[in-house]
């Protein structure tokens, strides 16, 4: 009858006395008055390198309970007293094998490399640097009012940058000077390498001088690997639909898990594989224990926790276990498949692909979403369904990466009251699949409507308009645009783009006319 729970950086807490699920106890409940000293005398005898805190409290509603605090273990790994390992990964305990034991330890090393303090005294930074990673501290929402409060020296002391007056390595990465930051054992390099479609290197671009902290290399990968700016082109209506071939979103997602998750006593660069058809991310180390390809939509586990506090703190990664659920939904919403992990002999490696499935399926998951403002794990199992001729449920369970076909409901139960998706069969034999008459039921109109259109999709449309029919009147403007239109909307376009220099306009009042830059402003017709 306890309760675990963990921030997203902290120790262990286990709530003796409170169910599953609740937040209080039964009010009526008591605590013995020794049960306390006997939890303290009990847990070193079973135990192994284990550092507790125990104490009684009582709830808002009268019920007492006990509070058993159990403290990170950063030098050694803890066990029973008979010499069996465990290892608590998300919301599940399970024992480790033989085999774990010695990825176990290189990741323990990893823990503890953030921490270890270099030669570097705390005065040797790079002022820029410092003062971007306060400001930018500072301006988080994701930080407490509490730590913004703090004083420079503090907040150092806060994030572990500083310990007895030296950098530590994970204050050398962050703040530290490039000829420091080189000087670290393994300090993160990137490579971005672009292959034809015979596999043979076309480009190649390497940061690996030592001179940018992580969210400078994430903003340099970004900035100049030319790959991200390409995208796709759709008909939408009046208009084209632009869709990158990789989302921004997705691609710092990626590199944000790389510089996070690898360890630091292993050496290794991170390599961005860019082929036609897809992109592979290859990550120096092993996943961490009780993390597997099969299991890391839902599972998570800190392999460098204090970096990956900074990453979060700055808004750098999405929470603990959120961010690969965070890409599933971006590349179903794109009508992409999901991504691959698997492990190799020395590395990491995911892929992301650039193909579109079916272009209809972008307009179908964004009707869908618009309609009916689904939840991240809907919109994740609907686009698996219209990926699809339907999944049983045990097929769609694996695909959901749930253990249980029961823990379905909180992902299509919605679903299927909404009639967006429909089932056939019993029990594991259920198959569900897309309603073939969902787009009728959305009851989205064939026709173009322009009453809500945005400001840079009417722009450009005045400004096409203009290219056919210069020295063009609002009013004739705004009868071939659109008469569903406001006239002030169209109105407002012209202005944009007159300031713009894109349009250029003649005449007052009545007899204002307007052609698109380079053509004769002489009056229409």
């Amino acid at each position: 009858m306890s309760t675990l729970r963990k921030g997203l950086f902290s120790s262990l807490l286990v709530l003796l006395g409170v169910e599953n699920e609740q937040e209080l106890p039964p009010a009526a409940q008591r605590v013995p008055q020794d049960l306390p000293e006997r939890l303290r005398k009990r847990i070193p005898q079973i135990t192994v390198n284990v550092g507790v805190e125990i104490r009684k409290a009582a709830a808002a509603n009268g019920g007492e309970f006990v509070e058993i605090l159990v403290f990170p273990n950063e030098q050694t790994i803890a066990s029973t007293s008979d010499g069996r390992y465990f290892l608590r990964v998300s919301d599940q305990t399970r024992r480790l094998l033989p085999d774990d034991l010695g990825r176990l330890m290189s990741d323990r090393n990893s823990f503890v490399w953030e921490l270890q303090t270099t030669r570097v005294s705390a005065s040797e930074v790079d002022k820029a640097k410092l003062d971007d990673f306060l400001g930018r501290i500072r301006a988080s929402d994701r930080v407490s009012a509490f730590v913004k409060r703090k004083s420079d020296p503090e907040m150092l002391a806060h994030y572990l940058f500083v310990r007895d007056g030296l950098l530590t390595n994970l204050g050398v990465l962050w703040i530290g000077r490039r000829e420091d930051r080189a000087a670290l054992l393994h300090a993160p390099v990137i490579q971005a390498i672009k292959f034809d479609e015979k596999g043979q290197k076309v480009r190649k671009l390497v940061w690996d001088d030592f001179s940018l902290n992580p969210l400078e290399l994430i903003e340099a990968v970004w900035r100049d690997v030319p790959d991200w700016q390409e995208s796709y082109e759709f008909p939408d209506g009046l208009f084209r639909k632009t869709v990158p071939h990789y989302e921004e979103t997705i691609v710092r997602e990626l590199l944000a898990n790389a510089l996070v998750h690898r360890p630091y006593t292993q050496r290794g660069d991170v390599f961005l594989n860019l082929y036609p058809d897809r992109l592979e991310v290859h990550n120096p180390g092993l996943l961490p224990i009780g993390v597997t390809p099969q299991n890391i939509l839902h599972t998570s586990s800190k392999r460098n926790p204090h970096l990956a506090k900074v990453f979060y703190d700055l808004k750098l990664m999405e929470g603990e276990g959120s961010g690969f659920d965070r890409m599933y939904e971006l590349l179903l919403r794109s009508g992409r498949r999901v991504p691959e992990v698997r492990e190799g002999d020395d590395r990491v490696v995911v892929t992301v692909w650039k193909q579109i499935l079916q272009p209809s399926l972008l307009d179908f998951m964004f009707k869908a979403d618009q309609a009916f403002q689904l939840t991240q794990k809907e919109l994740i199992a609907l686009g698996l369904l219209a990926q699809s001729e339907g999944l049983t449920a045990v097929e769609l369970a694996k695909r959901l990466e749930i253990g249980r076909i029961d823990e379905l409901g909180q992902w299509v139960n919605r679903l299927r009251e909404l009639g967006v998706i429909r089932t056939g069969g019993r029990t594991k034999a259920t198959r569900y699949f897309v309603a073939p008459d969902v787009l009728k039921k959305l009851e989205f109109p064939a026709g173009t409507s322009l009453k809500r259109i945005e400001p840079h999709r009417l722009d450009a449309l005045v400004l096409e308009d203009l290219q056919r029919y210069p020295g063009s009147a609002i009013g004739e403007i705004h009868q071939r645009v659109g008469p569903e239109v406001p006239r002030s909307a169209v109105k407002r376009a012209l202005d944009r783009l007159v300031q713009t220099g894109k349009v250029a306009a003649s005449g007052e009042k009545r007899w204002r006319r307007y052609a698109a830059s380079g053509k004769s402003i002489a009056p229409n017709g």
